[in-house]
């Protein structure tokens, strides 16, 4: 199985961004102990801030992958470039974020990228993206 997490903007900064709602590891130390948890699973990872960037990754590996899990950071509430990018690959994309969104303010509230997503984990912390490579297997 090929599973692909693509983050979007300012996660790059986990561990040190807003520990009180992140947490303090970085994601490359947790996406470290989330491959030795699933040594059967290939999982690759991308990071951008970049929304055409994530819009290039998506197609990438729209056709290839068994599985994407995205966390589109800020781009969940305002990219609808990206939910198109969703609709037209035929890989089931899983949405993931960190926080609760709905107990946060109140734009985050909306995410444009669920509709077209086969599920969306959300508040878990970093756990979420562990529940949804499992939810591929």
């Amino acid at each position: 199985m090929k599973l692909i997490i693509i983050n979007g903007p300012n996660l790059n900064l986990l561990g040190v961004r807003e520990p009180t709602v992140y947490g303090k590891q970085t994601f490359e130390e947790y996406l470290e102990t989330l491959r030795k948890r699933h040594p059967e699973v290939l999982i690759a990872y991308y990071q951008s801030n970049i929304e055409g960037e994530i819009i290039n990754k998506i197609q990438e590996v729209g056709f290839s992958y068994d599985g994407i899990i995205l966390n589109a950071g800020g781009y969940s509430h305002t990219s609808v470039a990206i939910h198109d990018a969703i609709a037209a690959v035929t890989t089931p994309t899983i949405e993931v974020h960190i926080s609760n969104i709905y107990a946060r303010e109140a734009y985050r509230h909306q995410s444009l990228l669920s509709g077209v997503c086969r599920g969306v984990i959300l508040g878990m912390g970093l756990k979420g993206y562990q529940l949804a490579v499992e939810s591929f297997l």
